[in-house]
């Protein structure tokens, strides 16, 4: 309980996390009993310094819940806007104080009053302003925060292409491992070219039970200081309508490339203290996915064995996170068998994986697909769940496979 408390809150000031677990129990307790459970009668909102009371309250009350909910976000995520939201609220509190002691006590005696009520709130917005590169702060490249090489598995396409643009903009020198030999010499060229790094192809094929091997031979003299297993496959239908030999490699990929390849490159990485272990799982890996049923047991695997392996690696100087993305607009697709349907870039997904990485163990991408999975795996019995997971993917999966 210790060590998550010191994760959790690390990186702010003391005072802020206090505001933060303020914002925390208002958003998710008060104002909730506020709105569903005290009287009308008895309800009363200040806004600008105008007390609102009865239905207006009510009212009132959402646009609170908000700002409170929105500040606890803001400050777990250290969002940039919170820079700006941050004291500009504090100056609306202030000013409600104002108005508020003024109407209420009237004359000198209601002066005095709203600025006694104000005065820490502007001292609240003033350190808000002093303390606001906290939330805007640059973040270091990922050369200097990590090391100087990277692998990444899958590279040849979509979401692996996608991190070796990114690695590569960033500074980083990439060793690139996929089958397709060609489009790995494109994409080397292509980066060599472009940010003045080094680069290493490695053809391999990880369903081969000898290719992460081949892999590590070839990378064994560099220190890696990233590793993204993003190499991935999927295989849609009825599990009954595909044959093993169909379905085996995707626990190898999947599963044990992962494995191999993260076991073999972390001892090095403790040893200077530093690295990042990236996997590319999915939200599948959340719920049981009919027609999809092995593909998500194993992004779940990928999904349990990274966020252990953050707690486990945190202490040594070691980031590790599970990336969660739902649909995306990549080759997967068609690879799979499914039907083509619309998803976000893989752009995206690495944008997003940069802001969560050394923060947290996993990070859902998107708004959407978090809520959506959040509902699923936690208001809804797994029973249905289930069948919900299966009737999704039926739209997705031809006719033929279910």
């Amino acid at each position: 309980m210790g060590a998550w408390a010191r994760d959790f809150f690390r990186g702010r000031p003391t005072w802020m996390n206090v505001l933060m677990l303020f914002c925390a129990y208002m958003a998710f307790v008060y104002v909730p009993w506020d709105l569903f459970a005290k009287p009308v009668a008895r309800d009363q909102e200040v806004w600008f310094g105008f007390l609102l009371t009865g239905w207006a309250a009510k009212a009132g009350a959402i646009p609170h819940w908000i700002v409170y909910a929105g500040g606890f976000y803001g400050f777990l995520r250290r969002r940039r806007w919170m820079a700006i939201a941050a004291p500009l609220y504090s100056l609306q509190v202030a000013y409600s104080s104002l108005v508020w002691g003024i109407g209420h006590f009237g004359g000198a005696t209601g002066w005095a009053a709203g600025l006694a009520f104000a005065a820490p709130f502007v001292a609240l917005a003033l350190a808000f302003w002093k303390t606001r590169d906290h939330f805007r702060a640059p973040r270091v490249s990922l050369r200097k925060r990590y090391g100087e090489w990277a692998l990444v598995t899958g590279a040849s396409s979509g979401i692996g292409e996608a991190w070796a643009r990114a690695l590569a903009a960033d500074g980083l020198s990439c060793a690139l491992s996929a089958r397709r030999e060609d489009r790995l010499e494109a994409l080397a060229a292509e980066l060599e070219a472009a940010h003045g790094i080094e680069t290493r192809i490695v053809p391999a094929d990880l369903a081969d039970p000898e290719g992460a091997g081949r892999v590590l031979e070839a990378v064994s003299d560099l220190e890696i200081a990233v590793l993204v297993n993003n190499a991935g496959v999927g295989c849609a239908g009825r599990f009954d309508l595909r044959s093993a030999d169909e379905l085996a490699p995707l626990v190898a990929v999947n599963c044990a490339a992962p494995l191999r390849l993260t076991s073999a490159l972390l001892p090095a990485m403790r040893g200077r203290g530093r690295g990042a272990v990236i996997l590319v799982g999915s939200i599948a890996g959340r719920q049981p996915l009919g027609l999809h049923a092995v593909y998500a047991a194993t992004k779940g695997f990928d999904l349990l064995f990274g966020e252990a392996l953050y707690v486990e690696m945190k202490p040594f100087g070691i980031d590790v996170l599970v990336v969660e993305p739902g649909t995306t607009e990549t080759e997967f697709q068609q690879v799979a068998g499914e039907v083509p349907h619309s998803g976000v870039p893989p752009e995206r997904v690495v944008e997003v994986s940069l802001e969560a990485l050394g923060t947290r163990p996993s990070v859902v991408v998107g708004w959407f697909d978090w809520l959506r999975i959040s509902v699923a795996t936690r208001l809804v019995p797994r029973s249905l769940t289930a069948w919900i997971g299966r009737d999704v993917m039926a739209a997705r999966v031809p006719e033929d496979l279910h």
